[in-house]
């Protein structure tokens, strides 16, 4: 076994620790249900994005909630349990079909949509990890560049579309064998690269998306990809 695979992934710290300082503003200016919202899976080459919607409960906040980037896969699972105790939440996915039909970050704003529409009761506002809002939001909505990285709902929602995703993936390679998405969940790997050129792609792949596309004819796949993998697609934790 080679250095690196016996190593195990070992948790950051983050140079910020999200706060609820966004939340309590929302809440002065009369707000009095807020949602956090994020999503997992832009950057793979395989698999749906999933997002999705986090109302925390001021009394009972758990400890440790951070950007999911910066969390071991173990305490991921464990702030999840603890969410799914203390928090309302909520998710929501956008297909591999939309993805392609539509494009990447269409297909995560629609499944942000969904994810909020899909909360147990309304809420008055979300905010949102990025710079673009989803179009029809039912309530208020506010953008936060870094949001997972420095506030609490959405660091709680960057954990929750984590968690799903990857269990959904590993679910995936059961059926979807030989690419080992359990292990790397449709990022794209060196191994799932190889694997990619070996069998081609399977239903679950993007044909929107360049390393994929490149294995159907020009017209079957449109060249409409948002991210650069080179910059995504190393990303397997």
């Amino acid at each position: 076994m080679a250095l690196a695979e016996s190593v195990k992934p070992r948790e950051r710290a983050p140079a910020i620790r999200p706060s609820f300082r966004a939340e309590r503003k929302l809440f002065r200016e009369g707000f009095s249900r807020i949602a956090g919202v994020d999503e997992a899976g832009r950057g793979p080459l395989a698999g749906p994005v999933v997002a999705a919607a986090v109302v925390l409960d001021p009394k009972k906040l758990p400890k440790g909630i951070a950007d999911s980037k910066m969390l071991t896969a173990a305490r991921r699972e464990a702030l999840f349990a603890l969410l799914c105790e203390r928090a309302e939440i909520s998710f929501a996915f956008g297909s591999v079909a939309e993805i392609d039909r539509v494009n990447i970050l269409q297909a995560t704003l629609l499944a942000m949509r969904r994810a909020v529409r899909g909360l147990s009761a309304p809420v008055d506002a979300v905010l949102i990890d990025g710079n673009v809002v989803p179009q029809r939001m039912p309530c208020e909505a506010r953008p936060i560049v870094d949001g997972d990285a420095t506030c609490l709902s959405i660091a709680a929602a960057s954990i929750v579309a984590k968690v799903i995703r990857d269990r959904l993936m590993a679910r995936c390679e059961a059926t979807f064998s030989g690419y080992g998405l359990g292990a790397h969940k449709g990022y794209s790997t060196k191994a799932h690269q190889i694997a990619l050129t070996e069998l081609g792609p399977c239903r679950l792949h993007r044909r929107s998306f360049w390393r994929v596309a490149a294995f159907y004819e020009p017209t079957q796949g449109e060249l409409s990809e948002v991210w650069e993998e080179s910059e995504l697609g190393d990303e397997a934790a």
